[in-house]
């Protein structure tokens, strides 16, 4: 499982429909369905923003539909057009979660999408699982059409396979036991691919410094309990100098259900600059 080869998607322009929401399935390059949905800014904006579309990315267990995802676009929605999407395997989508690796494809999906609809300007947010993809899809994707102008990644981890805290450790338990995958089927609605990668895909670390000159913000809470703040000042140290900057949160926790309105508007204002 790897994302590795990148391709084009097959989808029909709906630029007409940007005024109003509007829901999705998109088929990403390896075939998988992707549940996926439009929403319009909520307030007015700069031509700048008014040309921008946000593509959001949640967190490992999340869907479009759950409330913290939720939240996070309303929110957002005062900056831009939302894009929100459901990874593989999680909520309405097809196919089965491959934890970060071929998640990239459907990110590229959702930008493309985006695109269709008619915005010049695409940018993406990604919590968590979401921050890692958001990162290698930025390094990743290069074409046109599904590339990002600009990306944050909210509590995403630096390195593949840590276990340092009791939460990761659980996380492991879900992804890599039959019965872990069996909890994460009925019990957190999440299905999951038995098979390990192979090959390993690009880190998010190792992605870092293919992103430039593509701006990048990394924003990490300084309480999160399942990376610690190691993380995300790797990921700042892999960028070239100049090209990102760190947001470290005091008092925050993990990802979207962490993330309160006030880091979310602030987000959304830094995704829509210039």
């Amino acid at each position: 499982m790897t994302s590795a080869a990148e391709g084009r998607f097959h989808m029909v322009d709906v630029s007409w429909l940007t005024s109003v929401p509007r829901r999705a399935v998109l088929r990403t390059e390896d075939d998988v369905r992707i549940e996926a949905f439009f929403e319009p800014r909520t307030a007015a904006v700069t031509d700048a923003a008014a040309a921008t579309a946000i593509v959001v990315a949640h967190g490992f267990t999340g869907s479009v539909d759950r409330p913290a995802l939720r939240r996070a676009a309303r929110v957002l929605r005062r900056h831009a057009d939302v894009v929100t999407f459901s990874f593989r395997g999680h909520g309405r989508s097809g196919g089965r979660s491959t934890v970060g690796d071929r998640e990239v494809l459907d990110l590229s999906a959702a930008v493309r999408w985006a695109r269709e609809l008619g915005h010049a300007r695409v940018v993406t947010v990604g919590f968590s699982m979401g921050g890692s993809v958001v990162l290698r899809h930025a390094a990743l994707e290069r074409g046109a059409e599904a590339r990002t102008d600009a990306v944050a990644a909210v509590s995403a981890p630096a390195r593949w396979y840590y276990r340092g805290t009791p939460s990761m450790r659980r996380v492991h338990w879900v992804i890599t036991r039959p019965v872990g995958r069996l909890v994460g089927r009925y019990g957190l609605g999440t299905r999951i691919h038995h098979r390990d990668w192979d090959p390993v895909p690009l880190s998010p670390v190792e992605a870092v410094p293919l992103i430039a000159p593509t701006p990048l913000l990394v924003v990490h809470g300084d309480r999160d309990p399942y990376f610690p703040v190691d993380h995300p000042h790797s990921l700042l140290a892999a960028a070239p100098e100049g090209t990102a900057e760190l947001w470290l949160e005091r008092g925050m926790g993990h990802a979207e259900n962490a993330a309160d309105d006030g880091l979310l508007d602030r987000l959304g204002a830094w995704l829509v600059r210039p």
